[in-house]
């Protein structure tokens, strides 16, 4: 009897153990594919955290954990990549700037306010942590929120277990007028909201880094295709298979239909900049293509590089800003030797270019605008001491009516304003922080600045019928 005792409660731990193992391994599991059980699960959560979650004015600040990513799946399935290819997509998906979050500071929210020499207005706010963009006012209170999860947009592409990073978050957003928000998903499409975060239509392309509205409703957008492509006479052409991610342009129109693709690649080899790909150093993502804005002619009679309708583009991983003619698809002017890995070119109404130079500041970033026929530098920002300003991936920057410069620290999550002097006179830290003791600090890939005229549509909204 007492050997059967023995026996019964040795099955019985086994049972037990056994059923913890299994239980552990399926809530492993459950997560990891999001299952219907993990989804419940998931639901009371967010549900609880709402419920004790205390209201703020701020933009709302969250300990949010980062998710579980999966590889990035291709759709040019009838082309083969080498390894090394692989890897080098694999290397695209898992940046640092990517991923949406560096080291946080301790401080949080708008720091630094001087309302005498600060530029007054309405900020539009671009974070990684969520799908999302918001408006906010000087002191960092909350006007606004446009938000989309992806799996509302794209619920066939939106497979759970292979979920891709760049479904988390917007990597670039644009204000409309009248409220509408255009937003990037990167690697996956482009989509346009109303002011309530209601689907207007969505553009299923490769979108990545940039976009604008034109004047007449069409939207330029950046995308990118993994192409088989041979140039002989570019010696340092990637080779011998030739496979690149090839940057192009997408003319869409004001519903989101593609009307033409231009070749950034084919652009330079219409030119007489085409020796300017001897610069490629990365065998698979040759240009890197990360700013598109348009120029208006208002001084094409001083510096005529500057057409009306014609581009300006950035190539970081050639370190080379150029000019886009889209008719003749070809660069009719480009410059470089300046600055390293740089982002978001402005031309000012000065007839200078600006532009967020990454790395050019001996390692570090800078802000540097010069005179694009002399190339003269006639100001320069940059920390002090250098480590005090540094986004290695990201950045963007803007030139205020009063002279000001206001600009974003992707990485550092860090926005601020300074005059021509260097004096600070506005800062703001994003307030969404991730980790367990709130060490990471989502990445700002956009603050832009906007008169309180331009969202009018804002005040009449709030306003009691």
């Amino acid at each position: 009897m007492k050997k059967d005792s023995i026996a019964g409660k040795a099955i019985t731990v086994t049972i037990l153990l056994s059923f913890m193992i299994i239980s552990m391994i399926y809530g492993i599991m459950s997560a990891k594919r999001e299952n219907w059980v993990y989804g419940v699960y998931h639901a009371l959560y967010v549900k609880k955290q709402q419920l004790f979650q205390k209201e703020e004015k701020t933009p709302r600040a969250v300990n949010r954990q980062t998710g579980l990513w999966h590889k990035a799946r291709q759709d040019n399935s009838d082309i083969i990549l080498t390894e090394k290819q692989k890897k080098a997509l694999d290397g695209l998906n898992a940046l640092p700037y990517l991923r949406g979050y560096n080291v946080a500071p301790d401080t949080r929210n708008v720091t630094i306010y001087d309302k005498a020499s600060a530029y007054d207005g309405i900020n539009f706010v671009l974070s990684s942590d969520a799908p999302h963009a918001f408006l906010m006012d000087m002191e960092g209170n909350l006007l606004h929120e446009w938000s989309i999860d992806f799996k509302e947009v794209w619920p066939e592409r939106a497979d759970s277990t292979m979920q891709r990073l760049q479904q988390q978050y917007w990597r670039r957003a644009r204000l409309m007028s009248n409220g509408d928000v255009l937003a990037i998903f990167a690697n996956h499409g482009l989509i346009r909201l109303d002011k309530h975060s209601n689907l207007l239509w969505k553009y299923t392309g490769e979108c990545h880094h940039d976009m604008f509205e034109a004047k007449n409703g069409n939207i330029y957008a950046l995308t990118h295709k993994t192409k088989k492509q041979k140039i002989p006479h570019i010696e340092s052409f990637p080779g011998p298979d030739n496979i690149i991610l090839e940057d192009f342009i997408a003319i869409l129109s004001p519903e989101g239909k593609n009307l033409k693709d231009i070749s950034l690649v084919e652009c330079f080899l219409n030119s007489e900049y085409s020796r300017l790909l001897e610069n490629i150093k990365q065998p698979f993502d040759i240009l890197h293509t990360n700013t598109i804005r348009p120029i208006d002619g208002k001084l094409v009679n001083t510096y005529p590089m500057f057409k009306e309708g014609h581009l300006l583009v950035s190539f970081r991983d050639i370190h080379t800003i150029a000019v886009v003619d889209p008719e003749q698809e070809k660069i009719t002017w480009a410059l470089t030797g300046l600055w390293k890995f740089q982002h978001e070119p402005r031309l000012l109404e000065n007839g200078n270019l600006a532009l967020f130079d990454n790395r050019g500041n001996q390692g570090k970033t800078r802000i540097v605008e010069i005179n694009p026929l002399t190339q003269e530098v006639v100001w320069v920002y940059k920390g002090e001491p250098a480590e005090a300003f540094y986004s290695k991936l990201a950045g963007t920057l803007e030139r205020l009516p009063n002279g000001n410069t206001l600009i974003t620290e992707s990485e550092g999550g860090r926005a601020f304003e300074v005059t021509r002097a260097g004096e600070m006179v506005w800062e703001f830290y994003n307030p969404n922080r991730a980790g367990e003791n709130n060490e990471l600090i989502a990445a700002l890939y956009d603050v832009i600045r906007f008169d309180k005229d331009y969202v009018k549509w804002l005040v009449c909204d709030s306003e009691p019928d």
